[in-house]
């Protein structure tokens, strides 16, 4: 009996081995299978054989799993460059009909906006122009889904557009604590949203008259903000002339910073999306654009194919090749060739430029995640500390990988590329 017992506790014991040793295959079957699912057959997270907007698309994904992180957000903020990736998902989607760039897309508005309407970290009093360009993923959103919480927020939004500061002229503030002032920025900020608005919700005489008060926000800034010797743009003008860092005489800052005139090219080719083909205002954008363009070129790197932080000191001490004006440049050309608005010679520079990219500021993960590296990562006038426009001020600011404002623009250049 003893025997018999000893002989069916080896064989239980060996069972029950085999089982283990099964659960054990199992486990560590499922746990090696789990990367699989994460990356592609080439055994990367991104692909290394899709386009340029792609890759860029889906690292920046990686990087920041949910849209409201896009702007290294430690929490959900509403601010302005996740808008800008985000336009780029859009028009991957509708290039791929890929579900993930959609749902990227819809997960920003779920998370910015209550069920009743209100923007989380919004505040409409604060007057700040950078804060409507968001407003761009929400009027997606809303023409996808048409929930009325996504309605409201818009609403909301461009209450602030009829409350907004102007100047004396009718140019908007920046913000309203930046009294007088004009900066470059935000006309990309403000008029693409302000245009498009207009487009889906307004019509007749209303629409009009804020057609021609968008086209009027560059018509002040082509008189008050460019330098005809150079035919670059200043970054900001104040009318009162009482900032430190306002020319007496002009009022204007003392640098052509590249973000800022990367930001207003993105505005005039992204407002022609949105203005009336008739309109008498499409043809001045459109030699804006031109007389914009000629001078960007001047200050192109012959070598590198890029753009200086501070565009017209390229061997200055510290100056740097800048990704995100880089990228901007580069969006606002190939878009205008695309569009008609540039004729196709001007493609040259643009291309130059997107293959300077490509060899001198990104770089590929082992794991085949895209980086763009040289961003500055934020600049602006006065404010406490306060920031003077000085050459130095603006070479000695934060340079950071994959910031939005580089990233969104190299990938909505990637897409006219491969049109």
């Amino acid at each position: 009996m003893n025997f018999i017992n000893q002989k069916l506790k080896i064989y239980a014991v060996a069972v029950l081995g085999s089982g283990m040793f099964l659960a054990c295959a199992q486990t560590k079957t499922t746990v090696a299978s789990k990367p699989a699912k994460e990356t592609s057959q080439s055994g990367k997270v991104v692909p290394t054989n899709l386009k340029w907007s792609e890759r860029m698309m889906l690292s920046e994904m990686q990087r920041f799993p949910e849209a409201w992180m896009l702007d290294f957000s430690k929490s959900p903020k509403w601010t302005y460059p996740s808008a800008i990736v985000l336009d780029g998902a859009e028009q991957l989607y509708i290039k791929t009909g890929k579900q993930e760039y959609y749902d990227y897309i819809s997960d920003f508005g779920a998370k910015l906006i209550t069920d009743d309407g209100k923007i989380l970290t919004y505040d409409l009093e604060k007057y700040n122009i950078d804060m409507l360009n968001s407003g761009n993923v929400l009027l997606y959103l809303y023409e996808k889904e048409k929930k009325d919480k996504y309605l409201k927020a818009l609403q909301t939004l461009r209450l602030q557009i009829d409350g907004q500061p102007r100047t004396d002229e009718g140019s908007f503030w920046h913000k309203k604590i930046y009294p007088y002032q004009v900066w470059l920025d935000g006309l990309y900020m403000g008029m693409p949203f302000y245009t498009h608005y207009t487009k889906d919700f307004v019509k007749g005489a209303d629409a009009t008259k804020a057609y021609d008060d968008i086209v009027f926000q560059f018509d002040s800034v082509q008189k008050n903000l460019l330098d005809k010797k150079t035919g670059l743009l200043y970054h900001a003008w104040d009318e009162s002339k009482e900032q430190a860092w306002a020319n007496k005489e002009t009022g204007l800052s003392p640098n052509f910073w590249g973000r800022a005139m990367g930001w207003y090219g993105m505005a005039m080719v992204d407002v022609l999306d949105y203005l009336p083909e008739n309109h008498p205002g499409r043809a001045r954008i459109i030699s804006y654009i031109k007389s914009y363009s000629d001078a960007v070129i001047k200050y192109q790197d012959k070598k590198s194919g890029l753009w200086y932080q501070v565009l017209d000191k390229p061997l200055a001490n510290g100056n740097y090749e800048e990704a995100t004006a880089s990228a901007m440049f580069v969006y606002t050309m190939i878009k205008s060739v695309n569009k008609g608005y540039l004729p196709k010679s001007y493609k040259t520079a643009a291309k130059k430029g997107y293959d300077g990219i490509i060899k001198n500021l990104i770089t590929v993960d082992e794991n085949g995640v895209v980086n763009l590296n040289k961003c500055c990562a934020v600049a602006g006038l006065g404010g406490k500390p306060y920031r003077d426009g000085s050459y130095e001020y603006y070479v000695n600011e934060e340079i950071r990988s994959n910031d939005g404002k580089g990233t969104g623009p190299f990938i909505l250049a990637s897409l006219e590329f491969e049109k």
